[in-house]
């Protein structure tokens, strides 16, 4: 009864607002999508990766749950993004890029805000910047997100990328969009690379 709770209520706590895009192509569990301009609130954090991604999220859940100066609450939204290497402008409501142990952590916001009516974090770190329309190759695979599962995947991408004589821009992102009780065989999880 507790994993079908668990499994159920992972499920719908994913029904959230997610980045918005267009696939233009799919080859099975790869896409070639294309994301509409959006808002995210990102922070910097250092230190190892699992670590780093909380820290983040942690940081940025605090902005949108009212530690803001119109103390405002902000939808969350999915999925949670992180980025090892140099920065780039990816999508994801959370999203964490990093370089060596510095990680930029994202949420995108709610699609009903602009910079202008956003609320202002209370936080300096939390910082709200514009991202541009872009295109993606992605591949989509279920599991908990460890190093070897995500690594798995990011070889089978870039394969994928190297085949098809594919520009990309930066490194790869990790996209979550599930709550970490979700069930591994349940959850959603993506690698990303910008198209050129």
């Amino acid at each position: 009864m507790v994993i079908l709770l668990a499994s159920l209520s992972g499920t719908l706590m994913s029904q959230v607002e997610q980045a918005p895009y267009t696939v233009l192509e799919s080859h099975g569990s790869i896409e070639v999508r294309e994301y509409a301009p959006m808002i995210v609130a990102e922070v910097e954090v250092r230190g190892e990766r699992m670590k780093a991604l909380n820290q983040g999220f942690r940081l940025i859940a605090g902005y949108i749950f009212g530690n803001n100066l119109s103390a405002k609450k902000v939808a969350m939204t999915a999925p949670v993004t992180q980025e090892a290497g140099e920065k780039l402008a990816m999508t994801a409501p959370v999203t964490q890029l990093g370089a060596e142990d510095t990680w930029t952590v994202r949420f995108v916001m709610p699609r009903e805000y602009t910079l202008e009516t956003l609320p202002q974090p209370k936080n300096n770190a939390v910082r709200l910047l514009a991202v541009p329309a872009r295109r993606a190759v992605v591949i989509r695979f279920s599991g908990s997100n460890t190093d070897k599962n995500l690594a798995t995947h990011r070889d089978e991408l870039l394969a994928y990328v190297a085949e098809h004589h594919l520009a990309v821009v930066g490194a790869p992102a990790s996209a979550f969009y599930n709550p970490p009780w979700t069930l591994p065989f349940l959850r959603r999880n993506e690698i990303m690379l910008e198209l050129r």
